[in-house]
């Protein structure tokens, strides 16, 4: 099993490159199966779950290709996809339980091909995650949907999808996603009400419309789609990861740093970078990227997760471990994820002061963390632990990494690039 191991108490400065979103990536991924043009992202981040969504893609018939070297500004990376004809309409459970977001090739192929057969999800296991918002979607387009020995089994009406009224009882990212790339390729108009507002949906509006759809409202939460008999390719670039940019943030601010996050995007942050501010960090726009400066401990905050524009769910465990050397208490409540604490017993490990009840975890600042053996639970609590472990005093060695590599590409490059004394062990 491989291992992080990192020797902590260094400052980090320097300058960080921020790769595209993941979130994003893998909602613009399954558009390509939309068009029978070829769709080329760009900026597309080198990370396992992208990995695995191609290879979920080539089993439905769609080519890709791959072009992009290694720079000093990151890796440019692109992947050109090309769905001239749909081979299967059947995502096998032995891809989906990869991750979550293969669910998210169950709206375009039910628009595109009539029909799709789609295993229910994994990915990281924090919390009951249905996929009930998503169904109901797309039944109000005039699918027919029936579960099945672990399928999703769905059904377009003869003549496809129609547009339709959606109206979701609570923000569904995901269901926002399925549902806006099946009703590109619906007939007539669809109104999505309460539509989430994530930066990573409008940047799927935007390659949509790319694309040729026709979409308003894109950055509100109600979304109108008038839909289109086909879509065609485009060359789309993925917005910069800011889930990535605030995690390396709190490495400033945990450490002591002063990092400049290379194509970081402040406005699409303004939920992650007001906190850090009230922590008493330095944030400024910069010529191409955000500095983030730590002249101090970071003071206690009170923070509660929900959905955008609030506190994301996402930068949770990151900000716990921040705070965990921070001046006082801090409070922070979570509201998305029932079982996103995972990370609390390791970082208690590791000398953090840590109670949880129920949803809310209050966090008493202490002078120092220890390095220790430490195990990654899922993606982001993965993250709060390298943090942890780069102001720890010692070593700490992070275990079951291939969650980080879900979600942080060059993790350990771009860290050793600003002074962190890190590196990855296969032996463990």
């Amino acid at each position: 099993m491989d291992r992080i191991i990192i020797r902590g108490g260094k400052p980090l400065i320097g300058t960080v490159p921020i790769s595209g979103a993941k979130n994003a990536a893998l909602t613009l991924l399954p558009c390509a199966l939309l068009t029978d043009g070829k769709l080329t992202l760009s900026n597309l981040p080198r990370l396992a779950d992208v990995d695995s969504f191609g290879h979920l893609l080539n089993g439905l018939g769609v080519s890709t290709t791959i072009a992009g070297a290694t720079s000093s500004n990151g890796i440019n990376r692109a992947m050109t996809m090309h769905a001239a004809d749909i081979a299967s309409t059947v995502a096998p459970y032995d891809i989906v339980r990869k991750m979550r977001a293969s669910i998210l090739v169950l709206g375009p192929l039910l628009a595109r091909a009539g029909e799709a057969t789609v295993s229910l999800p994994g990915g990281c296991a924090i919390g009951n995650r249905p996929i009930d918002l998503h169904l109901k979607g797309l039944e109000a387009l005039g699918a027919e949907i029936e579960l099945a020995a672990g399928y999703v089994k769905a059904t377009a009406p003869s003549g496809g999808l129609r547009g339709g009224r959606v109206s979701f009882p609570i923000v569904s990212v995901g269901a926002t996603e399925n549902v806006l790339m099946a009703a590109v390729l619906a007939r007539g108009e669809t109104v999505i009400e309460n539509a989430a507002r994530e930066p990573e949906i409008a940047d799927l509006c935007r390659c949509l419309v790319a694309m040729g759809a026709d979409i308003s409202g894109i950055g509100t939460e109600r979304l109108v789609v008038q839909g289109q008999e086909s879509l065609h390719g485009a060359d789309y670039r993925v917005m910069p990861d800011r889930i990535e940019a605030g995690s390396y943030a709190c490495a400033a601010g945990i450490t002591g740093g002063d990092l400049l996050l290379a194509g970081a995007n402040a406005d699409d942050m303004g939920a992650i970078l007001d906190p850090l501010v009230e922590a008493g960090l330095e944030v400024s726009n910069e010529p191409g990227g955000l500095r983030v400066r730590a002249a101090s401990r970071p003071r206690a905050l009170t923070i509660s997760t929900a959905p955008f524009p609030a506190f994301p769910t996402d930068m949770q465990a990151q900000f716990m471990a921040m705070l965990a050397l921070g001046e006082g208490t801090s409070v922070l409540t979570e509201t998305i994820f029932e079982n996103r604490y995972m990370h609390v017993p390791e970082l208690t490990r590791m000398g953090a002061d840590i109670q949880v009840h129920g949803r809310t975890a209050i966090v008493k600042g202490v002078d120092k963390l220890v390095g220790a053996p430490v195990m990654a639970t899922d993606l982001r609590a993965s993250m709060s632990l390298v943090l942890a472990g780069l102001a720890a005093e010692g070593e700490t060695q992070v275990l079951r990494i291939y969650h980080l590599d879900r979600g942080y590409e060059r993790l350990e490059e771009k860290l050793s690039a600003v002074g962190a004394d890190i590196e990855r062990d296969g032996d463990g």
